[in-house]
């Protein structure tokens, strides 16, 4: 539980920065001001899809944090078989992190105005993406052909559902890269095709974050790290 505790305690100091940070937080009806002259409310600035998609993760965390929670608790149950981890989750995750650091150098080329790169960190940053996705589909195989099916054990049906949830979003994801990778062949304005690079790019490394994640409850990392903190406080 101090692992669910501490993601839950993250996703919402996450929360809290983004909201202080976007200017959410001001109370523009407490400015004061001479007549005629308009008062800085503190609004925020930036655009609506920046915000819209901070508040779309928030929720998101909120919802793996609670998935998370949900495994923690019953994998205390007696009826709990752990599976084995599929080595190929490795190559998946680092597939993952390939992608995301691909978006990482396009949003940089964005910034320099270098549709060459941008192009090719995006184009390299969904290849690496649909790698990983398959990776998993073919994890799932692995598991199914050495009997690990989704009803058999508890601890199957989590296997299974967190990745899939996962893989969900990353493919939703790869819908909102499509259309950035459109923008950018179709040399549309710079501004635009910025902040669609940027919005992919920080919705990436979300998703990174919580594949690690993860990856770390699936293989027990999560576990032993809990019981080191348990004997640190006791």
């Amino acid at each position: 539980m101090i692992v669910v505790t501490l993601f839950m305690l993250a996703v919402a100091a996450v929360a809290l920065w983004w909201l202080a940070r976007q200017g959410l937080t001001a109370k523009p009806w407490l400015e004061e001001s001479t007549a005629g002259n308009v008062p800085a409310t503190g609004a925020s600035l930036q655009p609506t899809a920046k915000i819209g998609l901070g508040v779309f993760l928030t929720v998101a965390g909120a919802l793996f944090a609670l998935m998370i929670s949900a495994y923690a608790m019953r994998m205390a149950m007696p009826d709990w078989r752990s599976l084995p981890v599929p080595a190929l989750l490795w190559v998946n995750t680092a597939a993952l992190v390939v992608s995301s650091a691909a978006l990482q150098c396009a949003q940089g080329a964005a910034r320099r105005h270098e549709l060459a790169d941008v192009r090719t960190g995006l184009l390299a940053g969904g290849a690496a993406a649909l790698v990983f996705l398959v990776g998993q589909l073919l994890a799932w195989q692995q598991l199914h052909l050495l009997g690990y099916f989704l009803a058999t054990n508890p601890a199957n049906s989590f296997f299974y559902l967190v990745t899939a949830v996962h893989g969900a979003h990353v493919l939703g994801g790869l819908v909102a890269l499509a259309r950035t990778g459109v923008r950018a062949w179709r040399d549309d304005e710079p501004g635009r095709l910025r902040l669609s690079v940027e919005l992919c790019t920080l919705y990436w490394h979300f998703l990174l974050l919580v594949w690690l994640i993860l990856l770390a409850l699936l293989t027990g990392w999560a576990g032993r790290f809990a019981e080191i903190c348990q004997r640190l406080l006791s």
